[in-house]
């Protein structure tokens, strides 16, 4: 991990760290919690704006989900620049749906979470594993799929799993990429890979149809608690890397102070 940034925005808010090759975990919901999208117009603007984002970021976008009220994405960033990402991403679409309605104002509510998620070129993460499976199965959370009254986790579209895991790759958008997810489960871009990858959750969606489909621990770190308050997904290897990058970030800061001021 190198060319690190961590970013302060208020004491009490959570940190940003920005590297080339980080994995995030990205949450953002509608102010007040209402709907940020309103029909099927608005989430194909938001895929066109998140592609457009990636193209200018160079993003890679492992999975997502979009509900009415918010969105999930797993996202890889090549390059150190979250930030700008999400912030050219929400505004972009914030006007976008304000002009569609004739509204104004905020479409967002607060700031988008972003956790750091422990990651590598080949998925070999149980955490990343995890992160994928909680996204494709929020619409079973949601009560939106169950397989057992014939509603399959494909019945939603609004998902990676049918843009991006049920088809082949010359048909995905050049920004979902579908390898390392598929990899971490130790599947192949294949037709049978893909079948899989698909039929394991939908098998666990039928057996844990609810709330609590798709959540789960890793040492005693729930994914969802982690997103309502923590800033890193991973071993506690991750975490000691990280507060290293962040004390030689605020090592260098103290010291351009110093000699700023001498």
């Amino acid at each position: 991990m190198s060319e690190v940034a961590i970013i302060f925005q208020g004491m009490a808010r959570q940190l940003r760290i920005e590297f080339c090759g980080a994995f995030y975990h990205v949450m953002a919901r509608g102010d007040r919690r209402e709907d940020i999208f309103l029909d099927k117009e608005d989430r194909e603007d938001f895929l066109v704006t998140l592609g457009r984002s990636c193209e200018k970021t160079g993003w890679l976008v492992h999975a997502w989900v979009l509900m009415s009220n918010h969105y999930h994405l797993v996202v890889e960033t090549p390059q150190a620049n979250l930030v700008d990402g999400m912030r050219w991403l929400q505004s972009t679409y914030t006007r976008r749906f304000n002009l569609r309605h004739g509204l104004w104002g905020h479409v967002f509510g607060g700031r988008y979470k972003a956790v750091v998620v422990e990651a590598d070129a080949n998925g070999r993460s149980d955490y990343f594993a995890t992160l994928l499976d909680y996204v494709h199965l929020n619409p079973v959370r949601a009560g939106l799929s169950n397989p057992k009254k014939g509603m399959g986790l494909l019945s939603y579209q609004w998902s990676s799993l049918v843009y991006g895991y049920g088809i082949a790759p010359g048909r995905r958008s050049a920004w979902m990429t579908c390898q390392i997810g598929l990899q971490t489960f130790g599947l192949r871009d294949t037709t049978a890979g893909r079948r899989r990858f698909i039929e394991r959750l939908e098998n666990w969606a039928g057996e844990e149809v609810g709330v609590q489909c798709g959540v789960s621990e890793i040492e005693g770190q729930g994914l969802q608690s982690t997103l309502r308050r923590g800033w890193y997904w991973g071993s506690q290897a991750l975490k000691d890397l990280l507060m290293n990058y962040k004390k030689a970030e605020m090592q260098k800061a103290r010291n351009r102070n110093y000699q700023s001021s001498t």
